[in-house]
């Protein structure tokens, strides 16, 4: 018998197309789940195979994992992706960790949900550079996939429910139960002197919460914060989905849980340490014609700049990171 990834227990609370499920950690909310893909364990399994799974590749080299290693922060420790045949892609690979809390999947925002999401590099031609159609004749090949999709699904492997499966693990990769949840439900001893000062820069001086909100700590908007925007020829980030001009340079807003695990960062992985990430913020980023208007010069101290890096990896490291083991696979 499998070991599941971790107990189930589901709260089925109808919102439209949408249900609730109950399992996550202290300082986040119940996740959404849509309601044509519910949870099971079955399908977490499925999708944990599909997910470390090379075969899923054009030559057979490349996994979901490859660019999202859960051994360096669900993201893959470079500046940028790295796909078949040594291909290097132009942005960085965001984590997975709780990117079921995003409306938004990719930098750009391009895919609405984890299951659009979950194709999206599969036909990538720099990342795994396959086609679903031979996908889904290299897994109907593999008997055990083809039998625990009839069992999951009630089909043979077909794109829509091989997305649905990735995209059902994914949303169990959840990140809290941090020193920061436990300040706030009131253990206010679980943050250092430092971190607790880091947290009240963050939230008041230093203005990281007007785009890095809620329990996720991100605002799920898109932000011109002036990376990369004295290039030749900068990335148009958002404005290439939405044609909308106030979005030129704009990219998602990651979350920031475990974010010590993920470096390096923004979009284009151009700043390698969190202590780069502040100071390009305390210089009120790269003046630009597009920037947000949240950014202006800070001028922290030294020591201001210390806390809010001790905040960063300390405050928010959760207790329980989902360090997820590759799977044996059929």
């Amino acid at each position: 018998m499998r070991k599941p990834l971790f107990h189930f227990s589901l709260v089925l609370l109808l919102m439209g197309s949408w249900t609730l499920w109950g399992q996550h950690p202290l300082g986040l909310k119940p996740v959404k789940v849509p309601k044509d893909n519910p949870m099971s364990e079955a399908k977490v399994e499925l999708g944990k195979q599909l997910y470390f799974d090379q075969r899923l590749s054009k030559d057979n080299t490349v996994s979901c994992a490859s660019c999202h290693d859960p051994k360096k922060g669900w993201s893959n420790d470079a500046a940028v992706a790295t796909g078949i045949a040594g291909q290097k892609g132009g942005r960085n690979s965001p984590t997975i960790i709780n990117s079921a809390y995003h409306r938004f999947q990719f930098w750009d925002g391009r895919a609405g949900s984890l299951e659009e999401q979950a194709l999206g590099p599969i036909q990538n031609p720099i990342e795994m550079g396959e086609t679903l159609e031979n996908v889904v004749k290299k897994l109907n090949a593999i008997e055990g996939y083809k039998t625990q999709f009839q069992d999951v699904f009630g089909t043979d492997v077909n794109s829509e429910n091989l997305g649905k499966a990735i995209a059902a693990f994914e949303r169990t990769v959840l990140s809290g139960n941090s020193p920061y949840d436990k300040y706030k439900a009131g253990d206010k001893k679980a943050l250092t002197e430092s971190a607790e000062r880091g947290m009240k820069l963050f939230f008041g001086k230093a203005n990281c919460s007007a785009c890095h909100a809620g329990s996720n700590l991100s605002d799920n908007a898109f932000h011109n914060v002036g990376v990369g925007m004295d290039l030749e020829k900068p990335d148009e980030g958002r404005v290439a989905i939405s044609k909308l001009g106030g979005d030129t340079g704009a990219f998602k807003t990651p979350g920031l849980r475990d974010i010590a695990r993920s470096a390096p960062y923004m979009h284009d992985g151009s700043l390698k340490t969190l202590e780069d990430v502040i100071e390009h913020y305390d210089k009120g980023g790269v003046e630009n014609e597009y920037l947000d208007e949240e950014l202006f010069p800070i001028k922290l101290t030294d020591e201001e700049k210390q806390d809010l890096v001790t905040f960063l990896k300390e405050g928010l490291a959760s207790e329980n990171y989902p360090d997820v083991e590759p799977p044996k696979l059929p």
